[in-house]
């Protein structure tokens, strides 16, 4: 807790803070510091305020209902709270609706990330010397922008090109490049950081480890894209959250951070650990495994992620703290505890479905 105290504690605004991430690092602001967090959210169906009910009474924490695509909600926003850091966590980030709908990733991630940028820049540009050299801007994005590695290669490093291969990744790629120019043209003190896979509690039932669940417990097919042979880098949103207090309070403007898991597994091996989790905490009358059905492969499929994590265990000591076979058991623990929020989440969905595959 010490190591992000600070002698004036400091107003944080959080876009997208009602997100599966942007909760978990809200949690952890409000628990281990005394900072005060303003969180700026459109509340789309990746969003719910069922996310931070525990916290909606905490003096520290205020909550904003727009988008951030809202420019004279945004220029208020800044106005009234006067926050002294950002974090952009606002994001599109669900890889199969980008293919089948990617207007809504370039209105989000695009154009938001533009109306952001201006709004910030406006309001730093009226600081005094001394609070403008304290703020800084941390956008949070993805590594997908780098695109995909074949078996063998090394991990992407934060000067890694940039190589996107879906509307989801290309969007954020393009968010990234307007912050670097931002900065670059206007002097705005930004900050990016790039992270691999997340999985922990409250995310999206859409995703990778909460279909695998929910499809199990239905007794529906698990579906599996391809062979299941993608491999990605999975990380433990409490690992995550670490990074980005830690990067938002001690980086430096300009700079880029990976952070990862350090824990690269294929998808089918990923679905079958699910299952054999499941197997153990809720039995049933057949294997879980029984369910898995593969499916035909998403187009554009990245065969691999993988990211090095060099650069932020060297200037922070940061690494990896959450074993991947204990995370792994909490999580599922935890969506058998909470069925009544996976079923408030998922009749936000505006599309629903039986789970997208792996």
């Amino acid at each position: 807790m010490a190591m992000h105290m600070m002698k004036n504690n400091q107003t944080i605004l959080v876009t997208g803070g009602s997100g599966f991430i942007g909760s978990h690092f809200i949690r952890y602001v409000l628990s281990e510091t005394s900072h005060r967090i303003v969180n700026v959210d459109a509340l789309t169906y990746a969003g719910s305020a069922a996310n931070l009910r525990d916290v909606d009474d905490n003096p520290h924490y205020h909550f904003e209902h727009h988008s951030i695509c809202d420019y004279a909600q945004m220029l208020r926003i800044f106005e009234v709270y006067q926050p002294d850091k950002v974090i952009h966590l606002a994001a599109e980030s669900h890889v199969d609706r980008s293919i089948s709908s990617a207007a809504q990733f370039l209105d989000t991630n695009v154009m938001g990330t533009y109306t952001l940028l201006e709004s910030c820049r406006s309001y730093w540009e009226g600081l005094d010397d001394a609070r403008k050299d304290q703020f800084k801007f941390h956008h949070v994005s993805t590594d997908e922008v780098y695109g995909d590695l074949e078996d063998g290669d090394e991990a992407f490093r934060e000067t890694s090109r940039y190589n996107p291969s879906s509307p989801y990744s290309a969007s954020k790629a393009a968010s990234d490049h307007l912050v670097r120019a931002w900065m670059r043209t206007y002097g705005l003190p930004s900050i990016i950081s790039n992270c691999s896979n997340n999985y922990g509690p409250y995310q999206f039932p859409e995703k990778l480890i909460p279909v695998v669940i929910q499809n199990a417990l239905k007794g529906n097919a698990i579906p599996v894209y391809g062979h299941g042979e993608q491999i990605r880098d999975w990380l433990h949103v409490d690992d995550h959250v670490r990074a980005l207090l830690m990067i938002l309070m001690q980086g430096e403007a300009g700079e880029t951070y990976n952070v990862g898991g350090s824990n690269e597994m294929r998808n089918i091996d990923l679905v079958r650990m699910v299952c054999d989790v499941l197997n153990v905490l809720r039995p049933a009358e057949h294997d879980y495994k029984s369910l898995i059905q593969f499916v035909d492969d998403r187009p554009g499929h990245d065969l691999r992620y993988a990211v090095n994590c060099d650069k932020l265990q060297r200037d922070f000591g940061w690494k990896p703290q959450v074993d991947f076979e204990k995370g792994l058991q909490d999580t599922v623990q935890w969506y058998l505890d909470h069925q009544s929020w996976c079923a408030e989440i998922l009749a936000q969905m505006p599309v629903k479905d039986e789970g997208r595959a792996a």
